[in-house]
């Protein structure tokens, strides 16, 4: 370990010391026996297909990746509708939100976000220099106030961040309600909607992001395959944006932000006969947690109506005791300190197992 007499007197950015720490979800402990619902995972491993394809470009491991992943951003624009020049990719959409946020935000713009949403927000936005706006989410639905939220818009505010489904409560927002958010929000503001969890989305109210960009330019969509597509081991996100801005946000992005594997990875995963399999898996899925939600229903919980692969549970002060009782039987979930909890949807044995655990809590 390297010490030294005396610390440094090399000074930190103040944003940068004052940074709240990001609490990634619990890991299992090696030859520890528990299931891992802290983490919004796929419980499923890759396809065989795409575990090929990895093996097969760990090959080229000792050579440069695609620096703008050109085949990656070609197959995502023809999987989203839109053109290439409209696709951004980066190392999962928390760097790309980075990147979103570096090309247009400047020191001391305000940066409007719900709250609780995406613990990575409120770093993002301090990184870039940002001031965070928090707009409170509704402790008993878990939704967006998005009212509030352009109520809070200012001749300071630069971006506005909207999570749909909102993580980590679930609710997802409806397309008459940002509808109505984007005719109140200024066009020269920055409306970045965060759907890291849309291939979930079940509710026919949803928004239609593509279409909300194509009338709306200063609109921006996050994306991942981090969750459905079962790759977070390997971090591959991307916006959808109108090419003035998606040119910007590739101007600040890391240069070959996006590793081989990952880009083989991903091509494999958005082949016709992959989609077809991932998505009967994400169908799985959504199944698993209508079975979940209902069990927990007649154990009494009032829960959000969640659209992604996890529930919440609002338990404000209890929330930390409740995490370690149920790591002491051996489920991993994710704590919010006084806020609540978020369970991710796993495996059946792992669900049942968080099951019996609610029950006790009642």
């Amino acid at each position: 370990m390297l010490t030294s007499v005396e610390e440094a007197s090399v000074p930190l950015r103040p944003a940068v010391s004052a940074l709240p720490a990001y609490v990634p979800g619990a890991r299992v402990a090696a030859g520890a026996r528990a299931w891992k619902l802290s983490s919004n995972e796929n419980p499923y491993p890759p396809l065989p297909s795409v575990l090929d394809a990895i093996a097969r470009g760990a090959t080229e491991a000792n050579r440069y990746p695609d620096m703008y992943a050109g085949e990656l951003v070609e197959a995502l624009a023809a999987h989203t509708g839109v053109a290439a020049e409209n696709v951004v990719v980066g190392n999962g959409s928390v760097a790309v939100l980075a990147h979103v946020l570096q090309a247009v935000v400047e020191h001391g713009d305000e940066v409007v976000f719900p709250w609780r949403s995406f613990e990575a927000y409120p770093i993002a936005v301090a990184v870039a220099g940002g001031k965070a706006v928090t707009v409170p989410v509704d402790a008993v639905t878990g939704r967006l106030d998005l009212p509030a939220m352009a109520a809070a818009v200012t001749p300071a505010t630069r971006v506005v961040l909207v999570c749909t489904p909102n993580n980590p409560t679930g609710p997802v927002v409806h397309a008459d309600e940002l509808e109505t958010f984007l005719a109140a929000v200024p066009r020269h503001v920055l409306v970045v909607v965060d759907e890291a969890y849309l291939e979930f989305v079940r509710d026919p109210r949803v928004a239609d992001g593509v279409d909300l960009l194509r009338r709306h330019p200063n609109v921006v969509l996050l994306r991942t395959l981090s969750k459905a597509y079962g790759l977070a081991g390997l971090r591959v996100g991307y916006a959808v944006a109108e090419p003035r801005l998606a040119a910007g946000i590739r101007a600040v992005s890391t240069p070959f932000g996006v590793s081989h594997l990952a880009q083989v990875a991903a091509l494999a995963s958005l082949a016709p006969a992959a989609q077809d399999e991932l998505m009967q898996r994400v169908e799985a899925l959504v199944t698993e947690r209508t079975r979940v939600a209902g069990a927990l229903r007649e154990q009494g919980w009032e829960l959000p109506e969640t659209q992604a692969n996890f529930v919440w549970f609002g338990l404000g002060d209890a929330t930390l005791q409740r995490a370690g009782e149920a790591k002491e039987r051996g489920v991993l979930v994710r704590p919010f300190a006084g806020d609540g909890l978020r369970v991710t949807i796993g495996e059946v044995e792992a669900n049942d197992a968080f099951l019996a655990i609610a029950a006790t809590w009642r």
